[in-house]
């Protein structure tokens, strides 16, 4: 009898669970929440869970169950099917719906196919099949962001000839530029951690319109992973844990994270942990990427060592951790609270390029050149509340507070001085984005205020006896900058096939400095600048026909000088010292920019964009003269005297193209390339290449999806920039270049070839390898000062709960 009545139990408890179906997103596998699920007159219905389960215990065997998904095809089968297939439904997604909505023109959803604006897109399944080792990696795998590197621990984005401070990233909408960011590279893209990253968003062109100052050349937005709500009573728990393996310089990475979901309320945690090893360069290429030799301190002493393997980049290798926490509560469909908190930080790490530089002798010039920790915090809460309203939709309310820490530090090779530099910046950020809806225009609206206040400090410190005397800091220390705007635009849909869409900002801009104390001796005693600019942008989204489709569009953008622009000294490169220029007036961009679109039924599509951006007033570093002196000492060493000034003009204009062609559902053809020049003209006339304007480059990927396995054979390309297409200050660091015919400094061409593969083991397991540059190419992107990974095996398993 307890036998039969255990048999009974089993098999009911069987026929329960069988009750319990999942639905899958039928490329790749992960599960789909939200999906509705209802009969033909929808007397029966439910919804899936975060892990894509539902019940479908009410339904009867033969009922037709339908399946409905924003981002997916229409499916029905009956009960009786579905429990025959596993009690799995696939789902496949909508080709019309997919990247449709982007967020970062307006910083409200909109379809993409309506802005006129150019928009990259990057998600988290990209990252995961792409292994990224950090963010600016992560820019660089869409084809159409340049990547410059001085040391392993960096990434300064290149976008249409701009850079550092002409370009602006964002962090879940809110500002990540500080007033220090400088026209030099720009390495803090570093701190965002790919794998909290859900969708990366990269605006082409200007954005001022909706994020004011920098935003000149493009806007990058990184939108972080957001907790998810248990769709049932009870808790949800759910997270992934990630190892990765590369073999160019031996990473080692581990990343977890974990959500837990209620009703009301969600939380996820976010942790990743990267250890480099000295990063080893390719086999194939200039002898001038070669480390032969390299400094250390032995008894004492500064000793030159050779490198018994020239190919190993001695010292690069760093360590980095980046953690993440988010609360989320929503008590109803109308309110949504979200605070995220933020810290990352690094080990200390060298500045790579510095460290090979030689004298006019041919010896070492630096003993020690690094960076101390690159450390980001920052708490950011969000409140949006939907209502139907005069005035609004939807409003979204902003409070962020970020700080950034960054030090420098360097050693001439024999000196027992060590310069030592410390900045940290206080940034503070309010904003207010409003939304409504009319019959056939969209309003978008809001208003911004970012305050930054900066400290620098500098001494002297002597490596023997450790005694340390202040010296002349970086920047001027409580310098502030701030940052006040409004701004509007609209979209309009003239018709089913034409939407316009154009806005306006005013943006308001005060920097305050103090060059007073004992290691200031300029003319002036002070720096203050009071600045406003009126930017506008117009554009038109025209789908012509089922296969043509035109964007048109201008925009307006502009740079207030920043603190790093008036007040730092430093030495930009041997032999020249920056010294702080108080007499700046904001920089002015005019962009014109025309693309079109070629769909032939989803089977080939073709991109192509062709753009102009003139800048007035642009601010570029050049020869400065203070109190009359051309030439000053600047730590020990007689310098030229440099300053950043309003040069005359400077003009950009390149040409993008992108491809795509699908040969069956299974094989995927995708190319994109860019082309962008451009010039400098200073007051006299003068006319030089523009130093931010990378060379020709893209990728093509062809891409085989079968199942649970996904291939992707792909390659990577770069034109040349020969001696005169240099800019003059590249042509001054011929060291990071290898050399002509002639001796002089040019950046070659390169190219590398590679092929990575994910397979799904089970629904919880996933493997990734990636196989890059197989042939083994020694190459260094252009203007950096770290020659890429030579051939390097990627190897990566995720493990979903």
């Amino acid at each position: 009898m307890r036998n039969h009545l255990l048999i009974v139990i089993v098999l009911l408890s069987f026929s329960l669970s069988a009750q319990q179906i999942k639905v899958i997103d039928a490329t790749n596998r992960q599960p789909i929440s939200g999906v509705a699920v209802f009969n033909d007159d929808a007397t029966k219905n439910g919804i899936t869970d975060f892990d894509g389960l539902v019940d479908i215990s009410e339904f009867s065997q033969e009922e037709n169950i339908n399946f409905k998904h924003i981002s997916h095809l229409d499916l029905s089968f009956t009960k009786a099917e579905i429990i025959a297939a596993g009690n799995t439904v696939e789902m496949h997604t909508d080709a019309s719906q997919l990247e449709e909505v982007v967020v970062s023109v307006s910083k409200f959803g909109q379809q993409k196919r309506d802005i006129p604006q150019h928009i990259v897109s990057v998600t988290s399944e990209d990252v995961l099949f792409g292994n990224p080792q950090t963010a600016a990696d992560l820019l660089e795998s869409s084809g159409q962001v340049y990547v410059q590197k001085s040391q392993l621990g960096g990434g300064s984005p290149l976008i249409r000839g701009f850079s550092t401070n002409r370009l602006l990233i964002t962090v879940d909408g809110v500002r990540f530029n500080t007033a220090i960011y400088r026209s030099g590279n720009v390495q803090n893209v570093i701190s965002i951690d790919p794998f909290a990253v859900e969708r990366t968003e990269v605006i082409l062109g200007p954005g001022s319109v909706v994020y004011g100052s920098d935003a000149v050349g493009g806007v990058m937005n990184f939108y972080t992973k957001n907790p998810k709500f248990s769709l049932e009573d009870g808790v949800a728990i759910s997270g992934n844990v990630t190892g990765r393996y590369a073999t160019a310089n031996s990473e080692k990475t581990g990343h977890i994270d974990l959500n837990i979901g209620l009703k009301e309320w969600a939380f996820l945690t976010s942790v990743t942990y990267s250890d480099f090893d000295d990063l080893k360069m390719g086999k194939h290429g200039p002898d001038e990427y070669l480390r032969t030799e390299y400094t250390n301190r032995i008894n004492g002493e500064d000793v030159v060592i050779s490198n018994p393997d020239p190919r190993v980049q001695v010292p690069t290798g760093y360590d980095q951790i980046n953690t993440m926490q988010k609360i989320r509560f929503m008590p109803d469909t109308n309110w949504d609270f979200e605070l995220g908190l933020f810290y990352t930080t690094t080990s200390d790490y060298s500045r790579y390029d510095r460290l090979y530089l030689k004298d006019d002798e041919g010896n070492l010039e630096s003993a020690e050149w690094y960076y101390g920790p690159q450390e980001w915090m920052s708490g950011n809460l969000q409140i949006s509340n939907k209502a139907d309203t005069f005035l609004y939709d939807e409003n979204i309310i902003t409070l962020s507070y970020q700080q950034f820490k960054e030090s420098r530090n360097d050693r001439d090779f024999g000196e027992e001085i060590l310069f030592e530099t410390n900045e940290k910046v206080n940034a503070y950020t309010g904003g207010w984005d409003f939304t409504k809806k009319f019959n056939k225009a969209t309003l978008f609206y809001g208003l911004e205020y970012v305050f930054n206040k900066v400290n620098s400090e500098g001494k002297q410190t002597n490596i023997n006896t450790g005694n340390s005397v202040a010296d002349l800091s970086r920047y001027p220390d409580g310098a502030t900058w701030q940052s006040m705007a409004a701004y509007s635009s609209l979209q309009y849909k003239l018709s089913d096939g034409l939407s316009f869409q154009g806005g306006l900002r005013y943006n308001h801009v005060l920097v305050d400095a103090s060059f007073v104390g004992p290691f200031y001796d300029f003319p002036f005693t002070e720096a203050n600048i009071n600045t406003g600019a009126l930017t506008g942008s117009a554009g038109f989204a025209w789908q012509a026909s089922e296969i043509l489709g035109w964007k048109l569009n201008f925009g307006t953008a502009f740079r207030a000088p920043n603190v790093d622009d008036v007040g730092k000294i430093f030495d930009s490169e041997p032999g020249s010292v920056v010294v702080p220029n108080p007499d700046l007036e904001a920089e002015y961009a005019y962009n014109y920019e025309l693309g079109a679109n070629l769909n032939f039924d989803d089977v080939v599509k073709l991109e192509l964009a062709g753009y102009i951006t003139q800048l007035k007033d642009a601010l570029v570093r050049r020869d400065f003269e203070l109190d009359g002196q051309t030439e000053i000492i600047y730590q020990g060493e007689l310098s030229k005297v440099q300053a950043i000034q309003n040069a005359a003009k400077a003009e950009v204009y390149g040409f993008e193209a992108g491809l795509e062609v699908n040969f069956c559902e299974a094989l995927q053809l995708t190319s994109q390339y860019n082309i962008t020049d451009g010039f400098e003209e200073d007051d006299a006339g003068n006319i030089n290449p523009i130093r931010h304007a990378a060379p020709q480059f893209g990728n093509s990927h062809l891409i085989w999806k079968h199942g649970k396995l996904k291939l992707d054979a792909f390659a990577e390309y770069n034109g040349q920039f020969d001696y005169e297409d240099l800019a003059p200050s590249q042509q001054n660091n011929s060291y990071l270049y290898a050399k002509d015919e002639n001796g002089n400094p040019y950046s070659p061409k390169w190219y590398t070839l590679n092929f990575g593969g994910q397979y799904e083991i089970t629904e919880a397991i996933t493997l990734n390898a990636v196989l890059e540059n197989i042939t083994n190419q020694r190459y260094r992107p252009y203007s950096s000062g770290i020659a890429a990974p030579g051939t390097n095996l990627i190897v990566a398993a995720s493990l979903e709960f």
